[in-house]
């Protein structure tokens, strides 16, 4: 499903509406064995941002494994897309565009010959072997998650991507023909034969990963089953990246839809029919691959092979960089706050803070002053947005909604709502509360003026919480400044105290 927009109902909205306006874009396109789609990103190198995405669903890979060749019906739909795809590029001015084959154009035999059309329209066509394609989702996956200790499992239509990473290695890689458009058919007989199924090209493949880690799943059908999970546990956001679930709970979910038969599937919000209709097959998958590797938990990436290839692309001191703080700092500075005034202030109300957290407190001060741009009336709930919604890399459900109370602290409010307790302990959301509240008690008194905050300074002792203020800017000490002093004392346990100081 697709919005008006040309956007897919499970990405979030782009960022800008002209390529041109970043002149680092780079145009990713992915010729899938369901769909050919074209993605643009632009923004930091580390965190890109999506600024154009569009699909074509040609189905390449329907097929082929019956006649082990490619449809002409499938052929003209994706010719076409890509010829609109090479006309839109050149019309926005983007250079640098990487496009590559995965399963369908590997397995059929004039596979050769299609990419020969396709490098007719002006591209230079790549295709993926098995193990290359499972690298590219593990490195996405790594991209999105630093540290990543686990299996990475990328379910496309015409293959299964398994990769083991460790720290920033990718290693043993497999490709198995178990994509979606498939599974169908594997199903045909009982449920424990196509389990033997599995377990037999999980062996051939000899895929020996060690039991208990965590599994990452990429790819539009497992975010799919994520939309459904996140439904039936009332989670608070609708961003499928970054949800986790347990093992049994995801083994529980799992049985129950693969016994639901496709025309009883109940719709989704931002899943497609066809995503709808083929659930219960992604289901009986992911129940099988959770018997057979015995994860001790999932966790749901939105980053896979495309963003693998960008981040592959990366220097060595780039790819070290926090995606999060990138991010948020070009993000900032995009809405109206540089990355060096979020710097001040996050210095000037460090004593307010608990220690530890340091990067997300800066993310929170740094969003904090850009909210300050928007219409007063707009503040807390485009805030909450951002925090909740908008999608972030390098950070959990825990993140978010430290970066939400954060955020509405800094409009005055402090009523979290209660489904945010699932995301982060009490005591968490009131560390980011009074994150917040310290940047409104900073606004508030120097108004962003560099000079009022050098002159000033808050200090935290065992009773009290104290303004210090040099005499030049003594009178910036008002009614509301108070005010905001009291508030942030009485969230933090101490009495408020101003002097002015030498």
């Amino acid at each position: 499903m697709e919005r008006h927009d040309g956007q897919p109902a499970d990405e979030p909205a782009k960022d800008a509406a002209d390529f041109r306006a970043n002149e680092r874009a780079r145009a990713i396109i992915d010729v899938g064995s369901n769909t050919v789609r074209l993605v643009v990103y632009g923004g930091p190198a580390r965190a890109p941002t999506v600024l154009h995405n569009e699909k074509v669903t040609a189905r390449l890979g329907r097929g082929v494994a019956e006649t082990g060749r490619l449809s002409r019906k499938a052929v003209a739909a994706a010719l076409a897309a890509l010829a609109r795809y090479r006309c839109l590029l050149d019309l926005q001015g983007v250079r640098e565009v990487d496009l590559v084959a995965t399963a369908a154009v590997r397995d059929a035999a004039d596979g050769p010959k299609f990419l020969e059309d396709v490098a007719r329209l002006g591209f230079v066509p790549r295709l993926l072997a098995g193990e290359e394609e499972a690298l590219a989702s593990a490195m996405g996956v790594l991209g999105a998650f630093p540290g990543a200790h686990g299996v990475v499992a990328d379910l496309g239509g015409g293959s299964l991507e398994l990769v083991d990473i460790v720290g920033a290695e990718c290693r043993h890689g497999v490709s198995l023909p178990l994509g979606t458009l498939r599974l169908a058919a594997l199903r045909a007989g009982t449920p424990k034969a196509f389990l033997d199924r599995v377990g037999a090209l999980l062996a051939e493949a000899e895929w020996a990963a060690p039991h208990g880690p965590t599994l990452f799943l990429v790819g539009g059908s497992f975010r799919s089953f994520a939309r459904h999970a996140m439904q039936m546990v009332d989670w608070p956001s609708d961003d499928p990246h970054g949800f986790e679930l347990t093992a049994d709970k995801a083994r529980a979910l799992a049985r129950d839809l693969a016994a639901t038969p496709a025309e009883a599937m109940v719709p989704i919000p931002g899943v497609s029919a066809a995503r709808l209709a083929a659930l219960p097959d992604a289901a009986a998958l992911l129940g099988a691959l959770i018997r057979t590797m015995a994860p001790a938990r999932l966790v749901f990436s939105s980053w896979g092979l495309r963003e693998g290839l960008l981040f592959g692309s990366l220097d060595p001191a780039t790819r070290a960089q926090d995606p999060l703080s990138a991010a948020v700092a070009a993000f900032a500075d995009q809405e109206g706050c540089s990355p060096a005034v979020a710097r001040i202030v996050a210095k000037w109300t460090a004593p307010a803070a608990s220690p530890g957290d340091e990067r997300l407190r800066l993310a929170a001060t740094a969003l904090a002053l850009a909210s300050t741009y928007a219409e007063p009336n707009l503040r807390a709930d485009l805030a909450v947005g951002w925090a909740m919604r908008k999608r972030w890399i390098g950070i959990d459900s825990r993140g978010r909604a430290m970066l939400a109370a954060a955020l509405m602290a800094n409009t005055g409010r402090l009523d979290v709502p209660k489904a945010w307790r699932a995301f982060a302990p009490v005591a968490d959301l009131a560390t980011a509360q009074a994150w917040g509240l310290a940047v409104r008690l900073c606004r508030r008194f120097s108004g962003g003026a560099e000079t009022a905050l050098a002159g000033s300074r808050i200090a935290l002792d065992a009773e009290t919480l104290r303004l210090s203020v040099s005499q030049p800017y003594a009178a910036l000490v008002n009614e509301g400044v108070q005010r905001d002093l009291k508030a942030l004392a009485t969230l933090l346990g101490r009495k408020p105290a101003w002097d002015i100081a030498d």
